[in-house]
């Protein structure tokens, strides 16, 4: 397995904005009635396009995929492409990002999980099987027992992130994410990774439902589609009431 296992939003920024901006996110541990599994169920699964539906090059495939477990966490990124793009055309975007992580980043398949574009729509990204818990390489430290979810698309400031692309995360996001998770808490996750915003071993809490930044040094996913973040989760919570 390659050993670099985080997905960069290709997106560049300058420093101060890394360090400014982007600072981690350091929840504190929280109280046992906090810390109570919740009894909502999970909600129902959404609609998907498989890999074999969006023509992925199976053949790029380096590695089988590697399964960690129940979903404690999901986190939140976007992919660094234009905004302007027609829905039609995210397949061929993910077959050139899947090209893109293996041969030029040189993992071992494309990195999220899933992928969702402007239109809601809602891909399937690592191959391993979507209803299974596929090891990614979509947040250094923290890819066991999580899902990365990636909006297709650059959500900087200011920029407008389409309802039913919020939506289509929320969809996933609830469906993937364990039942006895709330996804407006927190959780607790050890760092695997160094290179993360925490040491190896060390013991942090975040959000459920989180943004790329909170864990690794990047502007991902976006100031506009990270202030959107309490939304998704109010959302994945609607949809396990709704679907309980």
């Amino acid at each position: 397995m390659w050993l670099r296992r985080t997905a960069v939003c290709v997106m560049a920024v300058p420093l101060a904005l890394l360090v400014f901006r982007d600072a981690p996110v350091r929840l504190a541990a929280p109280d046992s009635a906090t810390a109570k599994p919740t009894d909502a169920a999970a909600a129902q699964r959404p609609r998907i396009v498989s890999r074999a539906q969006w023509h992925a090059d199976e053949s790029l495939v380096r590695e089988h995929a590697v399964y960690t477990g129940t979903v404690k966490a999901v986190f939140v990124h976007h992919t660094g492409h234009t905004n302007g793009y027609d829905c039609a055309d995210a397949p061929e975007m993910l077959r050139a990002m899947e090209e893109a992580h293996v041969r030029g980043e040189g993992w071992d398949d494309i990195g999220y999980n899933f992928v969702v574009d402007r239109c809601g729509t809602v891909y399937e990204g690592r191959a391993g099987g979507v209803g299974r818990s596929v090891r990614g390489a979509h947040t250094t430290g923290f890819n066991a027992h999580s899902v990365g979810i990636a909006a297709l698309g650059t959500f900087g400031p200011g920029v407008p992130v389409p309802k039913a692309l919020l939506e289509g995360i929320a969809k996933v996001g609830a469906w993937k994410l364990d039942p006895s998770v709330d996804p407006r808490g927190v959780v607790r996750m050890v760092s695997t990774n160094d290179d993360s915003r925490y040491r190896r071993g060390e013991v942090v809490y975040l959000h459920a439902v989180a943004g790329h930044r909170d864990t690794f040094s990047t502007y991902c996913p976006g100031e506009a589609l990270y202030a959107q973040l309490p939304a998704i989760r109010a959302e994945m919570a609607r949809l396990r009431a709704r679907d309980r």
